[in-house]
């Protein structure tokens, strides 16, 4: 009875007209920003900011705001990786595995609306475990330490070699390329600077952003220049396009595993969405069976991240709201203002601010409704941007790339390195080394490490710490079987020669 009175009290917030109307705009700048390569749900977010302080919105419409612009950036961050083969932001990152080559299929269309629904469902039914099941499984957290967190990312890298390349050798020497990039800067524990060169520059470390547009767009733009646009990611020829049926019918239980999968990544504090839509990927090509192999253009593969990573967009909030421990980048960034605003998160805030946490859920229900309306009816007109020469696209999608990194960091220096990503980007493409699992290095380096760090203080150096759990050993066990299994399995698994593009059928 209290739920259905404190829901009561979230609507009658969440639907008054200025509400509305604010969560309206949220989602449609949000779709926009997630959209844009390499801006992403926490740039939007902070961009934001200013803009809710400077209209004056109280508490509950802040957040109101931004969270309608976290869920339609979410959103968003699928059509870049459909449509031009860079990621919006980094939990779009899968997407583009299958995404893409649908979209060379002439299914660019159904790729969207595939990727509209799954991200519809993972959000939906998030926003609902948040509502439901939020202190319960905040308490999972607490199973979690730094042995189990250390053994968690272990099996994201240790997995990639089945996922994102036919050589494991190359998809370890990828993952390893991203973990030293993500120890340039100042050593957290120490204060010493690595392998930064004196330069005063790389003290920071590598943005994240700089590094996924210069591996994603910039060496986008050498492959155009090196093949005069024969084979530019844009430009794809276009089928008619219609609603999926049986497409979405095959992906209903993808959609359903991975919004489970996504919201358990996005309630342990640090994992956030990317970690949640790697895992829903590697989750249905494990457990997925017939149809499209994954990663030439399979339904199910542009369904499960979408889902995982909307999904674990919904289930940050959980730890944001119940511990005051930000799940994401982007809920820290919540966190920040929340605090900024006298609000303090934690289990007593469902007690005194009510109306602050049942409008924030109900108006993300009405959201992700919105957001499931404004999608799926404009695909035509996201799918229209392919229409567009290349030789306009391409150099408008970097310009906007530049500019959007200098817009945030206001250093040319990060514009240079960001080339240098763009030349890495380009090197690795054509030996057939995977980018992904540097993308997945440079992002989870330092949690990992951080984690380990953690382990060895608390067991006085002690290594067998990280076995010290049934959770870290069951996650051991299944990142060293994740490795090796897919080297003796894969001869057992070769399908038949693909065919082309145009006649693969699902």
């Amino acid at each position: 009875m209290d739920l259905l009175s404190n829901l009561a009290l979230g609507f009658s917030v969440a639907l008054s007209p200025y509400t509305l109307m604010l969560a309206v705009i949220g989602c449609f700048a949000g779709t926009i920003v997630g959209a844009l390569p390499g801006l992403g749900p926490s740039n939007g977010v902070a961009i934001m900011i200013p803009l809710a302080f400077t209209l004056g919105l109280d508490a509950t419409a802040s957040l109101v705001l931004l969270t309608s612009v976290y869920y339609g950036a979410m959103y968003g961050g699928r059509i870049s990786s459909i449509l031009l083969n860079i990621p919006g932001d980094e939990p779009a990152l899968m997407t583009t595995l299958d995404g893409y080559p649908m979209a060379k299929q002439g299914r660019a269309g159904d790729a969207l609306v595939i990727s509209g629904v799954a991200s519809f469902v993972g959000a939906f039914f998030a926003t609902i475990g948040l509502m439901l099941l939020a202190p319960v499984l905040a308490r999972v957290a607490y199973l979690f330490g730094p042995a189990e967190y250390f053994a968690l990312y272990l099996l994201a890298f240790a997995t990639l070699g089945g996922m994102a390349s036919k050589n494991q050798a190359k998809a370890a020497l990828a993952s390893c390329l991203g973990l030293g990039i993500a120890m340039i800067g100042l050593d957290t524990t120490t204060g010493m600077p690595r392998f930064t060169f004196g330069n005063m520059h790389l003290m920071d470390g590598i943005d994240f952003l700089v590094a996924i547009v210069g591996l994603f767009a910039v060496a986008e733009v050498f492959f155009f220049i090196e093949s005069h646009g024969k084979s530019s990611a844009i430009g794809v020829k276009l089928d008619k396009i219609t609603i999926p049926l049986r497409d979405l019918k095959n992906s209903t239980v993808a959609m359903i595993r991975s919004t489970v999968i996504g919201f358990v990544a996005g309630v342990l504090p640090g994992a956030g969405a990317s970690l949640g839509s790697f895992l829903a990927y590697m989750s249905e090509k494990s457990l997925g069976r017939g149809g499209v192999p994954m990663g030439t253009g399979n339904p199910r593969g542009v369904a499960a991240p979408e889902a995982g990573n909307n999904a674990a967009a919904g289930g940050a909030l959980v730890p944001m709201l119940t511990l005051g421990v930000p799940g994401s980048g982007t809920t820290a960034v919540l966190l920040a203002l929340l605090m900024t605003l006298n609000i303090t998160p934690g289990p007593t805030l469902f007690t005194d601010r009510p109306d602050v946490v049942w409008g924030l859920i109900a108006s993300l229900l009405i959201a992700n409704v919105v957001l499931l309306i404004m999608n799926v009816p404009l695909v035509k007109v996201f799918v229209k941007v392919l229409m567009v020469p290349p030789w306009v696209l391409l150099p408008g999608v970097t310009m906007v790339s530049f500019v959007g990194i200098y817009s945030l960091t206001g250093s040319y220096f990060d514009l240079l390195l960001m080339v240098g990503f763009g030349v890495l980007g380009y090197v690795l493409r054509k030996l057939d080394v995977p980018t992904v699992p540097v993308i997945l290095g440079i992002l989870l380096g330092n949690s990992m490490e951080e984690a380990l760090r953690r382990a060895m203080v608390l067991s006085d150096g002690d290594w067998t710490y990280l076995f010290s759990s049934g959770i870290a050993i069951g996650l051991w066990v299944a990142a060293v079987a994740g490795f090796v299994a897919p080297i003796f399995l894969r001869q057992f698994l070769k399908k038949p020669a693909i065919a082309p593009a145009d006649k693969i059928v699902d």
